[in-house]
């Protein structure tokens, strides 16, 4: 698809968009990478399926027990007021023969019913004493069996293409008996960071400078999401320099996630970079931490830049550049972040101007029901404040929070995964 047929009129002025609005906007255009590749089965945890996965069987294979107990005839019971002679044994992997009447089989959770079997009944209800067993007689004809098909039936697709392989869908896959599946091949991502006063940890500082924390914190989310990544390194505070970075990212990756250089200073050179190498297509978002997020194209690659403090970067990679990386591995569906309305631990008399995402942690009420509480400051600066949350709390503009008000939190567990 070429990016400059289908996005949005350049936002280089002064509206500030808000970022769910911003987050279609950007996701529109996006198409996973092309290229697939087939993986073990054993191998597909974190890819993107490109194929869907049809079963072949029924699942399960053929009626069988819900549980250890007695398989028996129910009208049987009638006549011998529930006591049964048992005479078979029927563990998980052997199959019965047809069941006599007046007797029960002794069965095992997963055996195959018996021909004759209408009912299992749980052995604790049972009384068994040598080869007899009583059975209760108020359990309903048919309890307790589990039916050939019952849950998947031959030729049901069962994986649809763009799910994201967690373990749950590498069992469905291996239940219905598939060893290797169709994946998008993973997404390779150029990260670089802005900024003649970064230095790598184990150097020395020098005055005015800072330790590039943003390059690992960057790096690790593009992990957990299954990335390759192409580190570009500390970019200098150029025009020669960041051009030369961002035709390489755009030459050799899916995708360029930068952090820092994307606000209007006189050192800032990634947006105008972009500009002539591309296009930019957002920039100023109505949020806080994390008004100066820039999206555009670096020739015929989507381009995402943060600001640089790490706190900014942290939440704008949350929101907006997750869902990007997801929509060019070839996740499908709706990428949009989900917030749960919980209760506030906490007074907001203060808000900002823009919708605000503000650390917090779940915690305990005093009458025991969930609550969140958020971290004392709101410096975007504050690195310290993302390590000590487990979620982000959306606090809309303009509104004051009073504490015990219901307020959208987003977990970090489905920010991060």
């Amino acid at each position: 698809m070429n990016p400059q047929d289908c996005c949005p009129p350049s936002a280089g002025g002064t509206h500030l968009l808000p970022w769910r609005q911003a987050l279609d906007l950007m996701l529109a255009p996006l198409e996973p990478v092309g290229d697939t590749e087939v993986v073990p089965t054993a191998a597909g945890l974190g890819r993107v399926l490109a194929a869907p996965v049809t079963s072949t069987i029924e699942v399960p294979g053929w009626d069988n027990s819900a549980m250890d107990g007695y398989a028996y005839r129910h009208a049987d019971l009638a006549a011998t007021g529930g006591r049964l002679r048992v005479a078979q044994r029927i563990p998980a992997g052997a199959t019965g023969v047809p069941l006599a009447p007046g007797t029960a089989a002794r069965i095992f959770t997963g055996a195959p019913i018996p021909p004759g079997v209408d009912t299992v009944v749980m052995q604790e209800v049972c009384q068994a004493s040598g080869d007899q067993v009583q059975i209760p007689l108020d359990v309903p004809a048919g309890s307790n069996i589990r039916r050939a098909g019952e849950d998947i039936r031959a030729g049901r697709q069962v994986l649809a293409t763009g799910t994201r392989l967690g373990p749950q869908h590498l069992g469905l896959a291996a239940a219905v008996g598939v060893g290797e599946l169709r994946v998008y091949r993973r997404l390779r991502v150029a990260v670089l960071a802005s900024g003649d006063e970064l230095v790598m940890p184990g150097q020395p500082l020098g005055p005015g400078q800072i330790y590039n924390s943003n390059r690992f914190t960057l790096r690790g989310l593009l992990q957990g999401l299954g990335c390759e990544i192409l580190d570009l390194g500390i970019v200098a505070d150029s025009r020669e320099a960041t051009l030369a970075a961002l035709r390489r990212g755009a030459r050799e990756a899916d995708l360029i996630v930068a952090s820092g250089g994307v606000s209007v200073g006189e050192e800032d050179h990634l947006k105008p970079a972009v500009e002539e190498l591309g296009r930019l297509d957002l920039w100023r978002l109505a949020i806080r931490p994390g008004k100066p997020v820039a999206y555009g194209w670096v020739e015929h690659t989507p381009f995402f830049g943060s600001p640089g403090n790490p706190v900014s970067l942290f939440v704008t990679f949350c929101l907006l550049a997750r869902p990007l990386v997801l929509r060019r591995q070839g996740v499908s569906g709706d990428l949009q972040p989900w917030s749960y309305p919980l209760r506030a631990g906490f007074d907001w008399p203060k808000p900002d101007k823009r919708t605000e995402f503000h650390r917090a942690r779940l915690q305990r009420g005093a009458d025991g029901e969930p609550e969140v509480t958020v971290f004392p400051s709101r410096s975007s600066a504050s690195l310290s404040s993302v390590a000590w949350a487990d979620g982000l709390v959306e606090l809309p503009a303009g509104r004051v929070i009073r504490r015990g008000e219901r307020v959208p939190y987003l977990p970090l567990a489905t920010l991060l995964g």
